[in-house]
């Protein structure tokens, strides 16, 4: 273990409050605390010199000499992990050593501390390590006197904390005579991979200073994860945050297509209705927006276009909220324009590959975009980020549009924002349909119901299941995570769901997809940034058409 130690150490005349690193049973270095506060309770300036200008120095302590100084750093010999130590006070100075010291390849910050609890303190201290963590990019281990202190004028609680990258995964504040032991898992590799991507962290270290890095050793050992592995990443975990969450999304959709229309001056917004839940989301966003402009709702253009896959079930629920939201509705069957393309390029009917889907799509696009001009609007997309990541659409058919609202909104995600609609914007037999759609399986309808007229083509039975795939999404674009670590996470995420066998079979299949689809991603509509993980060419993901997925499937055919 790496362990530090509070101590007062005697250095040439002066004392200082000190940081002891320990490790396999030898002190590695200590650490003079920098900022000495000497205002309302705090008097440390009767005993206590601030290490501020003690820089590459040593300490003798019995026989042997250390180092000693604020300039120290702990580098772990197996790992990529840098500790650098603040004490009590330098966390809450305006440029705090934590800051420097992380500039200069610290990942974990700790802070040894003995401070008192008075009323709202210890929310105020979370906050403040929080922040910490978040700009400096690291975790954030804060350990605090408790039971036992001189109680004279004071209370110490023991307030414990660990954080992560700005989020608070420990947080001991309970009043306990016993004392405390508290620990977590910090995925180090995240907060590196998240200080690559951050340009402004990196622009930041001209302000860096020269730090003597002192190496360490830890048991490389396989543990059991304490930390809880979200199978669900874009979705809130705790409910009371999921209205919070739902009601911003669906703010940002609205004000972006609220801009987009009167940037244009566009006449109508042209939507294809399937009954299905992304272009629900589309229209009830499209439905608000008019209703925020001032707008009839006959300015959006509902058509529904039922082919050879469409079901009953389906097909109801488009009309009936088509007509409940009061839009002008339109029904143009692509039935017989599909048969008369058949028949230009020779193409056999009872042959239901690629061909016979796509010819679908496109000619559903094709009425979509004739119509907007007609009308001298604008198409309004329905593809999500899931469908964008897998390529899960016909391309110059469904892939196209002229404004895609649902582009940053994984299907995972999706479904919880139209059930908030269904219970936050809308009544009656709105929300009776909405909820039907909500039970209904996700499918294009491009390939004939089965018997009994239902849905016969289900796209989770193809390309894998969406919440599957939405975490391998996350944990690949977000934190940049190899297959391996993708796979032991999603292994720990789902082992109640899905067995190891099943998951490498989707995880592979996600790679195929997401790298091969790329070129349908470098000509994407415009459309708004919801989340952290972003798809758009022209944002967050540049990528080349013809990446090489050699070494994708290579790593995934190994685990």
């Amino acid at each position: 273990m790496l362990i530090f130690l509070g101590a007062p150490i005697s250095k040439e005349g002066s004392l200082y409050n000190c940081a002891i690193a320990v490790n396999n049973g030898e002190i590695l270095g200590i650490v003079p605390k920098t900022f000495i506060p000497n205002y309302n309770e705090f008097y440390e300036k009767r005993w206590f010199a601030s290490g501020d200008s003690i820089l590459q120095s040593q300490i003798k302590i019995g026989k042997e000499k250390y180092n000693f100084g604020k300039d120290l750093l702990f580098q772990c010999e197996d790992i990529d992990l840098i500790v650098g130590v603040e004490i009590c006070e330098d966390l809450w100075a305006p440029i705090s050593p934590g800051q420097l010291q992380s500039l200069s390849g610290a990942n974990i910050l700790v802070n040894l501390s003995a401070s008192n609890d008075i009323v709202g303190k210890s929310i105020y201290r979370e906050k403040l390590i929080s922040q910490q963590s978040a700009k400096c990019i690291s975790a954030y281990v804060y350990s605090s006197a408790g039971y036992g202190e001189s109680t004279t004028d004071l209370v110490f609680g023991g307030n414990i904390i660990i954080a992560e990258n700005g989020k608070i995964i420990e947080n001991n504040k309970d009043y306990n005579i016993d004392g405390k032991f508290v620990y977590n898992d910090i995925d180090v590799e995240k907060i590196n991979k998240d200080r690559v991507k951050n340009t402004v962290f990196n622009d930041s270290k001209s302000y860096k200073r020269e730090y003597k890095k002192i190496e360490f050793s830890l048991d490389n050992k396989e543990v059991k994860l304490k930390r809880v592995v979200d199978p669900y990443p874009f979705v809130p975990q705790k409910e009371e945050d999921m209205e919070e969450r739902c009601s911003e999304i669906f703010n940002l959709q609205t004000m972006a297509l609220a801009k987009r229309v009167e940037h244009i001056n566009t006449k109508s917004l042209v939507i294809g209705i399937s009954g299905g839940l992304d272009s629900t989301l589309a229209l009830l966003v499209s439905v608000v927006t008019a209703d925020i402009l001032g707008k009839d709702r006959k300015f959006i253009k509902g058509i529904t276009m039922p082919g050879f896959g469409t079901t009953e079930r389906t097909y109801n629920n488009a009309l009936g909220l088509l007509e409940e939201l009061e839009v002008d509705l339109e029904e143009i069957s692509i039935k017989d324009a599909s048969l008369q393309h058949f028949k230009d390029i020779n193409h056999d009917i009872d042959n239901h590959n690629v061909v016979y889907e796509n010819t679908q799509a496109r000619e559903r696009t094709q009425i979509l975009m004739d119509k907007a001009n007609q009308l001298n609007g604008i198409v309004v997309g329905t593809g999500d980020l899931s469908e964008i990541a897998l390529g899960w659409s016909t391309y110059n058919g469904d892939h196209m549009s002229m404004y895609g609202v649902n582009s940053g909104i994984p299907k995972t995600l999706i479904r919880y924002v139209v059930k908030w609609a269904s219970e936050y914007k809308f009544s009656g037999r709105v929300r009776k349909i909405l909820l039907d759609i909500l039970d209904t399986p996700v499918s294009p309808e491009l390939l004939p119901p089965d018997r009994e007229g239902k849905i016969k083509q289900k796209t989770e039975e193809v390309v894998g299941p969406y919440e599957l795939h939405d975490f391998f999404l996350y944990n690949t674009v977000r934190n940049g995570f190899s297959p391996k670590k993708v796979f032991y996470l999603a292994k720990i995420a789902f082992r109640d769901t899905y067995d190891e066998k099943t998951i490498k079979k989707w995880l592979e299949n996600f790679y195929k997809r997401f790298i091969t689809q790329q070129f349908k991603r470098s000509c994407i509509p415009d459309g708004p940034k919801i989340g952290s993980v972003a798809l758009s060419p022209r944002g967050d993901w540049r990528m080349p058409s013809d990446a090489s997925i050699s070494t994708w499937l290579k790593e995934v055919k190994s685990i």
